[in-house]
């Protein structure tokens, strides 16, 4: 599944951990072969805040990116602790679609990081690409835009003659529908992209929103759902 990249130096290369097999093949045609590898992803992996243990490793997903990256966990004599030093990139991505499944899967991403490779996490190696939402185009003319604000922009700016209705608006909902080409300049290239470091603040915190969120214990999720519903933009 991994389509690895030419280079053998850490440091340079990037692991995209891509949702689906069709947005996987674009990653694949659109990227730079030399540093960037892609590893797609079958739908949602295995939540393992809910998960026993044992399920985890079998999980073929998760094996997949234990293999894909080269790291290995220790024996329960040092702790099980993650051994990074055999890290084939120090950039991991993840790269979903611009939905509720996509934050859905980055959840569950995350989730898997923060519990058993936080050491990635803290050292700074994990980032989420941000794909367009928007292509405005009129004619030869075009905009990509990530949110709102900067699609009412520019359509404003692309209609010079005022008929806004001229212009077309394609929203992006998946990966999937753009090109290698657009996904190249929009997400992957590193001159033009934008890419979100993750980062822990507070582990503490952290630990109890990842239990709150994706743990069984249902109670604290539906109030804080309730408390926030309030803040939701969602786009199904």
């Amino acid at each position: 599944k991994l389509s690895d990249c030419s280079d053998s130096d850490p440091a340079a290369c990037e692991l995209y951990l891509v949702e689906g097999d069709s947005a996987g093949g674009t990653a694949k045609q659109g990227r730079d072969r030399r540093f960037q590898a892609i590893l797609p992803l079958r739908g949602k992996i295995l939540n393992v805040e809910k998960a026993m243990e044992y399920r985890i490793y079998e999980n073929e997903e998760i094996k997949n990116m234990f293999t894909a990256l080269g790291v290995t966990i220790g024996t329960i004599e040092d702790s099980k602790e993650l051994n990074i030093d055999k890290l084939r990139y120090h950039k991991i991505i993840i790269m979903t679609d611009a939905d509720v499944d996509g934050s859905h899967i980055t959840t569950l991403i995350l989730t898997f990081y923060f519990r058993y490779m936080k050491s990635l996490i803290e050292l700074g190696h994990i980032y989420i690409a941000t794909p367009p939402l928007y292509l405005v185009k009129k004619g030869k003319e075009q905009r990509y835009c990530w949110n709102d604000e900067e699609r009412i922009a520019a359509v404003k700016e692309i209609a010079k003659d005022g008929k806004e209705e001229s212009v077309g608006v394609q929203r992006y909902k998946g990966l999937g529908e753009m090109n290698a080409e657009q996904l190249w300049e929009t997400t992957m290239n590193p001159e033009t992209r934008t890419l979100r470091l993750v980062t822990i603040d507070s582990a503490a915190e952290a630990d109890r929103i990842f239990s709150m969120l994706m743990g069984d214990d249902v109670p604290p999720r539906r109030e804080f759902i309730e408390k926030n519903a309030k803040y939701a933009n969602i786009d199904i």
